[in-house]
């Protein structure tokens, strides 16, 4: 049976749809924005955006039952793939070691017109 999961250490929905999703001893996050804890979006600069858009998820994650180093599979939507290695560099920083498998696409928009979103399928811990 599908479990909503749900993380006060992440921002809340700004549409129909909950953060994650776990079904089956797995958890599915929904595409996570670049918030801050304050509510404010991150612009203009990858690097923090990166580390607040994961942030976010491992949040929906953690909310979940997993942890960052059950996380299985990323997905990374990007405004400007230009912008790739310093994501990379942001990911190396965060999974050092047995980092989940990846994707990233170069995207025309984001909702509320970001720089990256990130989702995630992750096992429970």
């Amino acid at each position: 049976m599908k479990t909503i999961v749900s993380s006060p250490n992440a921002p809340a929905p700004i549409g129909a749809y909950s953060q994650g999703n776990a079904w089956n001893g797995l958890i599915f996050t929904s595409g996570q924005l670049p918030v801050d804890p304050s509510g404010a979006l991150i612009r203009d600069d990858i690097v923090k955006a990166t580390r607040a858009a994961l942030d976010n998820v491992i949040a929906v994650v953690e909310a979940g039952g997993g942890s960052k180093d059950s996380i299985l599979k990323i997905t990374v939507f990007l405004r400007d793939l230009e912008n790739f290695a310093d994501v990379n560099a942001v990911f190396a920083g965060i999974f050092p070691k047995n980092a989940p498998a990846r994707s990233a696409f170069q995207v025309a928009r984001l909702p509320k017109d970001a720089d990256i979103e990130i989702e995630a399928v992750a096992a429970k811990a």
